[in-house]
């Protein structure tokens, strides 16, 4: 397959210089995944007929939450006066809107519960007029960061739909590794930065999987490459 196909999306670059060395990062175009899809047949698919020796496999969380069941259509989300509260005084970016609406709020504190939110929420009360920020989401982790909710920029049908973070990531991970034999991340990637949720094999080195996706070569809305191929240049 000539790799010189797998083009990379406007604004970003294929090759990106870190501290561990130049690494290229091929886009994957797919169909708009919904619940039920099966991520060993996307591996088939889309990622199989191009993938080398040592290559590595990153994967948006985004689409293995979607893959678990785990977007709800807004309409079936029922914020409580708790959640209406709280999302008041989340910090909204144009990357994401994060826990920043009463929607994506209900279901943090659904699925990360309510005394770590009411906790994580008292710490950024008390620490925010000392400068202090972004204490809420330290303290409610990995699984609260990537809860998400429906952007401008995000693709139907899920421009009216909020998500949870992917069940068990680590595990979507190594089934992956096992199925297609190669490395595999989940990411969660903004333009402002990245979290690793997922990992295939204790030995991956997440620092250098965030500094591949520094950029966040994916991009955020209708490139629909929620993969790429990652080879070290």
């Amino acid at each position: 397959m000539d790799m010189n196909s797998l083009l990379p999306n406007e604004g970003k670059q294929l090759e990106i210089a870190t501290p561990f060395g130049k690494y290229q990062r091929f886009p994957i175009k797919t169909h708009v995944i919904m619940n039920g899809d099966s991520l060993t047949d996307l591996m088939d698919k889309y990622v199989k007929p191009w993938l080398q020796k040592d290559d590595m496999i990153f994967i948006s969380e985004k689409i293995v939450a979607i893959s678990q069941g785990r977007a709800f259509d807004i309409d079936d989300i029922h914020p409580t006066p708790l959640a209406k509260f709280l999302c008041k005084f989340v910090q909204k970016t144009s990357y994401g809107i994060g826990l920043g609406s009463p929607h994506t709020m209900q279901l943090a504190i659904e699925d990360i519960g309510k005394p770590k939110i009411l906790f994580a929420a008292f710490c950024s009360a008390v620490t925010k007029p000392f400068g202090k920020r972004g204490v809420f989401y330290n303290i409610v982790g990995v699984k609260g960061r990537a809860i998400d909710g429906p952007c401008d920029y995000t693709l139907p049908p899920y421009n009216h739909y909020a998500k949870l973070a992917p069940k068990d990531p680590d595990n979507a991970a190594k089934i992956l590794q096992d199925y297609t034999g190669h490395a595999v991340v989940i990411i969660d990637a903004n333009d402002i930065g990245s979290n690793i949720l997922g990992i295939s094999d204790k030995t991956i080195d997440q620092e250098l999987c965030n500094a591949i996706f520094g950029d966040n070569p994916l991009g955020q809305g209708s490139q629909q490459t929620p993969i790429a191929i990652v080879r070290k240049a």
